[in-house]
């Protein structure tokens, strides 16, 4: 396994364990975080042994967002010309969305465990992964407003289509701190638990459980339902329809209907 300076990258029973391993900066964002977390994901969409993803942060906090000194650090990179600072600030911008675009594209599903504070970039982060869980201490804000500037990562784009633009509208306009319980009622999150160590056990059994189904399967599903942000319900069942003239050849199909019959747990090869 890669070593990483940002993170910290496990593979158990099929399940990536990507660990934000920065717990003395509060897991902030920085310079090598947003490169590694691509590298990551290439390699986790590279292995098939790997079917499910948790991301979690190390320590008491899930992140804090962008680290400030990197931002510091582009600022001193500009000049006077105002054309030339456009062009290296979009560029930046660009290749920090990929990042999360890396998460948002991934074949697997990507569960986010996410305890204490989950503030501005750490919300585009985890708007990218299907399912939210949190800790009864967790609290969201989308800081960027309160920093003079638009959020520009991926909360504005994703957020919507997860708690409804009303909601967020508010929470993007204000800046302000959205408890756990907030976060279940609004559908930030599917599910609070007690502490962090019942956050993390409750979200490897999710993990677990979706590791176990035909992973043909499961990938089919999370590409249909990413495929239907963007189309008409039309489109999608025609992509369906070609998607599974293939996939509905697959050994996996007979392994699953054999376990039914049987009532027994089918075993799928990756």
């Amino acid at each position: 396994m890669t070593e990483y300076t940002a993170f910290k990258v496990e593979l158990t029973d099929n399940i990536a364990h990507v660990q934000i391993n920065r717990p003395d900066k509060i897991n902030a964002m920085n310079a090598a975080f947003w490169e590694e977390l691509v590298e990551i994901f290439q390699w986790i969409d590279d292995t098939d042994a790997v079917r499910v993803v948790v991301i979690s942060g190390a320590g008491k906090h899930f992140s804090s967002g962008i680290d400030l000194t990197m931002l510091a650090t582009l600022a001193q990179q500009l000049g006077k010309d105002v054309g030339r600072n456009a062009r290296v600030m979009r560029r930046t911008i660009l290749r920090l969305q990929g990042s999360f675009n890396a998460v948002d594209n991934c074949r697997k599903p990507v569960l986010a465990a996410i305890q204490g504070y989950c503030i501005g970039g750490a919300i585009d982060m985890v708007s990218a992964c299907d399912m939210r869980y949190c800790a009864a201490d967790a609290q969201f804000s989308i800081k960027e407003i309160d920093m003079g500037m638009a959020a520009d990562v991926g909360t504005l784009q994703r957020l919507p289509r997860i708690i409804g633009d009303g909601i967020m509208r508010e929470l993007a306009y204000t800046g302000r701190r959205v408890d756990a319980q907030e976060a279940l009622r609004i559908g930030l999150v599917n599910r609070v638990y007690d502490d962090q160590a019942a956050l993390l056990d409750g979200v490897f059994a999710i993990a677990r459980e979706i590791a176990a189904k035909s992973p043909i399967a499961v990938a089919g599903t999370k590409e249909m339902i990413s495929y239907m942000r963007d189309h008409r319900i039309d489109d999608g069942l025609e992509y369906i329809a070609t998607w599974n003239a293939a996939m509905l050849q697959s050994e996996d199909l007979r392994v699953a209907m054999a376990a039914h019959m049987s009532k027994q747990q089918p075993t799928f090869a990756d």
